[in-house]
């Protein structure tokens, strides 16, 4: 693994966790030492010896290039290379690193429990590859093959998607604490709400629109407050522009690193 922040890390820590990797099997470069699961090597440039089973670029897309001069000469031919660099295409990798499948992945911060979303695609991999890296990725959280074409829009929704949500639930609290409930209990309230919520659409037979519904009796609280939301389709709009806007960004960032 080249590079190991927020989301690398995450990563390797349910791997290790998990069991689909035991830490004697990864190594690490980093630009310094850092915590990492038991017996997981790490250092500054790549170990000596056989090329690995495979390479999973984990470091800040800008450093692409940078990476590429230091290691793609010793790195040719790995049989496969995983990127989880946002906004990096696989032919802008292909250009760089000689190997003998890429698969991009988009993963998002709760595969640190188990409970994320990874985004897959390829043009180069065959079945085993794919059907391997799937493999690896399960441990994560949901593992779902993408069209090229939609990454940015996946990326956008669920690599994106949890700070929206965290946002979310700190609009929900500090809109308690304007009807006057203390700010701790509030965000209390808010979370627990969210974590239910969410763990209830998850196993429903019905979409989280007729979930919405139920909940809402006629004339009630509820329906009076859904009545703000779908004016207009106020929170649709929103949260469509929201998406647009990181879309639009993913796209800027890929034709960067097309150059």
């Amino acid at each position: 693994m080249i590079g190991c922040g927020n989301m690398g890390g995450a990563m390797l820590r349910r791997w290790v966790a998990s069991g689909v990797l035991a830490g004697d099997q990864v190594y690490v470069v980093n630009r310094a030492d850092r915590v990492l699961p038991e017996g997981v090597g790490q250092g500054r440039d790549l170990p000596g010896g056989v090329l690995p089973d495979a390479v999973i670029l984990a470091m800040k897309p800008q450093q692409i290039d940078d990476v590429a001069s230091r290691f793609a000469a010793r790195l040719a031919g790995v049989p496969v290379l995983v990127s989880i660099l946002a906004g990096v295409e696989e032919a802008p990798l292909a250009a760089r690193f000689d190997a003998g499948a890429i698969i991009r992945a988009m993963p998002n911060l709760p595969v640190a429990i188990g409970k994320g979303v990874v985004a897959l695609d390829s043009a180069s991999a065959d079945a085993p590859a794919r059907a391997d890296v799937a493999a690896l990725m399960a441990p994560l959280g949901l593992v779902e093959w993408v069209a090229a074409a939609q990454f940015d829009a996946v990326t956008a929704l669920a690599g994106s998607g949890p700070a929206f949500l965290y946002r979310f639930i700190d609009a929900l609290a500090v809109a308690g604490v304007a009807q006057g409930l203390p700010e701790a209990q509030a965000e209390r309230l808010a979370l627990a709400t969210v974590e239910g919520a969410g763990l209830l659409a998850a196993a429903a037979e019905v979409g989280p629109g007729a979930l919405a519904d139920q909940v809402a009796s006629p004339g009630g609280s509820t329906r009076r407050g859904l009545d703000v939301l779908d004016e207009a389709n106020a929170l649709e709009m929103l949260l469509s522009e929201t998406i647009a806007a990181a879309t639009r960004r993913n796209a800027e960032m890929a034709a960067a690193a097309r150059g």
